[in-house]
């Protein structure tokens, strides 16, 4: 299993680590890490592997649910480490910040939208949550409104860890309807925006504070059936 340095310091931006395995198609597997690994609806971070007379450049990372390994995923073309070596990693901080805001964002529309959370995608400049919304209206303008509101009270995030047991005697911390947190590692990670504001498992990487999202605008909202509702936020400069 790969040591998920992300989860302790979403901010490390460098980090050595040992090469365990080069998989197939030249795929990099490390003991250590700080690239995010897709899952949640967040994408698998990108970047540079450097070792001594060689580099490569890392387009994605994912995750092998069953080992718990993650796999970088090389540059079509690029040369591979050997099993072994010293790599230094360096992630491509700017694509990772704005993944880190437009996450945090999400936690914030969860607090606005107080609705079940159907699926979601995250991206570098456009986020989306879609909500089953049975009778509840959702007004555009508003959205805005609140969410910004939030960012402007500078919430401090911060995460902690509960068992499997723990979340199933409160499963009202849970608000996708469609995808599940992970289970099996023996405990799960809940996230939180200040006090009261948002509390739910997640894997994803946050910032430490709301303000450092930034203004945010709902660009459209999008009935996706009798029930469903896709909100799309973006930042509010775009």
């Amino acid at each position: 299993m790969s040591k998920e340095l992300f989860i302790e310091d979403a901010y490390l931006k460098e980090c050595t680590a040992t090469v365990t395995e080069i998989a197939d198609r030249g795929r990099i597997i490390l003991d250590q890490t700080i690239f995010y690994a897709t899952g949640g609806g967040q994408p698998g971070d990108r970047g540079l592997l450097v070792w001594k007379g060689g580099a490569t450049e890392i387009t994605t990372t994912i995750k092998d649910r069953e080992t718990g390994q993650h796999i970088h995923v090389p540059a079509e073309g690029q040369k591979t480490p050997n099993v072994g070596d010293t790599v230094t990693c360096h992630l491509d901080w700017d694509n990772r910040y704005l993944h880190m805001r437009m996450h945090s964002g999400l936690h914030l529309l969860c607090a606005v939208v107080p609705c079940g959370v159907t699926g979601g995608k995250i991206g570098a400049q456009k986020s989306r949550l879609d909500f089953d919304i049975g009778d509840y209206q959702l007004d555009k303008e508003q959205i805005s409104v609140q969410l910004n509101a939030l960012v402007d009270a500078a919430h401090d995030l911060g995460s902690s860890w509960i068992s499997q047991q723990e979340l199933d005697q409160n499963m009202d911390l849970v608000r996708t309807m469609s995808v599940q947190p992970p289970r099996g590692a023996g405990s799960i990670r809940l996230v939180a925006v200040g006090e009261s504001v948002d509390l739910q498992p997640c894997g994803g990487t946050h910032v430490k504070n709301t303000s450092e999202i930034g203004r945010l605008r709902v660009s459209k909202i999008e009935n996706k059936g009798k029930r469903n509702r896709r909100v799309n936020i973006v930042f509010a400069e775009d």
